[in-house]
């Protein structure tokens, strides 16, 4: 868990992306795909994933897309994680790998305790604070762009 797959990066990136530039208005997975560069055939399985866990909401019709689900405050990294690891169908690397006492007893206990750690760490971590990071970075934003307009 300590190396991020694709997907999980993904996953993150297309959430991430939703909020910062839905501006209340559904976003369609073209637009995340090019906006961020995202291969559609990575996107579409992880946004149902998404779907299904809670994390976005599905919108049908022509102007459908997706949306979060809940407030992107109330999203943390940490989420988005578990649910792509659980869609990963990679099984624990040590679980069937032979291993002598001191593997056992002492350095997959340390490994599994970093593994919480950074879990820990990624539950404290919110979309909201992604967001505000893209702002603070002077990432233009779509929906900002569309509440500009001249009278």
């Amino acid at each position: 868990m300590l190396r991020p797959s694709k997907k999980m990066l993904f996953a993150i990136e297309a959430v991430l992306d939703i909020a910062y530039h839905a501006g209340g208005e559904p976003v369609q997975s073209r637009e995340i795909t090019r906006r961020q560069g995202i291969p559609r055939r990575y996107l579409e399985q992880t946004l149902q994933q998404l779907v299904r866990s809670g994390i976005l909401t599905g919108v049908r019709g022509p102007r459908g897309g997706y949306r979060l689900a809940r407030e992107r405050r109330r999203i943390s990294v940490g989420e988005i994680v578990r649910v792509v690891r659980a869609l990963e169908t990679a099984e624990d690397p040590f679980q069937d790998v032979p291993a002598s006492e001191l593997g056992k007893k002492v350095i997959r206990p340390m490994w599994a305790e970093m593994q919480e750690e950074i879990m820990r760490n990624l539950d404290a971590i919110t979309i909201d604070d992604l967001c505000m990071r893209a702002y603070r970075s002077d990432i233009p934003s779509e929906a900002q762009r569309k509440l500009d307009f001249i009278i």
